[in-house]
């Protein structure tokens, strides 16, 4: 389901145990989510740890997470900053989406109950709702939460973990890419209709994972004929 900024005190003073590393990046992927650290950005450990109340060592450790999901770059004689945004990078999250969160999907449609799938299907109403009067970034977030709950009981937590930090990427890439490609959505809404059909159906796992990987290359298809259309599409293949 989509995520809610925390504040300052809510990770300092959280009741639970996580690491310090853990609390650091928690605190650290929320400001560059949320761009609050903007793209480029420099993130000077001494000055987060600082922030945090707690040392460098957590910070790094949590720094190198951010890097490995591709929220952090870091530079030689530089240091860290937040990643820049580059067609590639998005074109790469969307690919590699287009095959785990397909899968991911597969995985968890027979451990969806009905109560899943009638909040996913409502909020696919308010998408189609939202189709009249646009604004991309509520149609994104929307969406985001009919995949999260579709997903979501995935059995394989590595799975998972990677379907998660691409979501997450994508949130840090393009805020919407239904503002580049806006008749994408409609397109969109009559997708979801077709996966959920397919899970209430029963049907079989691979046919749910086609749908969803179709679904999403024919995102990455809308934008990049949109903003390169001399370069080919990403093809879905059945393979």
């Amino acid at each position: 389901m989509a995520t809610h900024p925390m504040t300052d005190t809510a990770v300092l003073g959280t009741t639970s145990s996580p690491s310090k590393s853990q609390l650091a990046y928690s605190w650290i992927r929320e400001r560059i989510t949320s761009q609050a650290f903007t793209p480029g950005y420099r993130l000077v450990l001494s000055t987060l740890a600082e922030n945090l109340g707690m040392s460098v060592v957590p910070v790094r450790e949590a720094m190198r997470q951010l890097e490995a999901e591709g929220l952090v770059t870091f530079k030689r004689n530089v240091g860290a900053h937040v990643s820049m945004v580059d067609d590639s990078q998005y074109r790469n999250s969307m690919q590699t989406l287009a095959i785990l969160e397909g899968a991911a999907t597969a995985l968890s449609a027979r451990l969806l109950t009905e109560d899943d799938v009638s909040r996913a299907r409502e909020i696919n109403a308010q998408m189609i709702d939202a189709l009249e009067e646009l604004d991309p970034r509520w149609f994104t977030r929307l969406n985001q939460q009919f995949h999260s709950i579709l997903f979501a009981p995935c059995p394989n937590p590595r799975m998972l973990y990677v379907v998660n930090a691409e979501w997450t990427r994508l949130g840090h890439l393009r805020k919407s890419t239904f503002s580049f490609v806006p008749g994408r959505a409609q397109d969109s809404v009559r997708e979801h209709e077709r996966i959920l059909h397919l899970i209430e159906a029963s049907a079989d796992l691979i046919d749910i994972e086609k749908a969803v990987r179709r679904h999403r290359s024919a995102t990455l298809d809308a934008y990049l004929s949109h903003e390169h259309p001399d370069d080919p599409p990403y093809a879905y293949s059945e393979v």
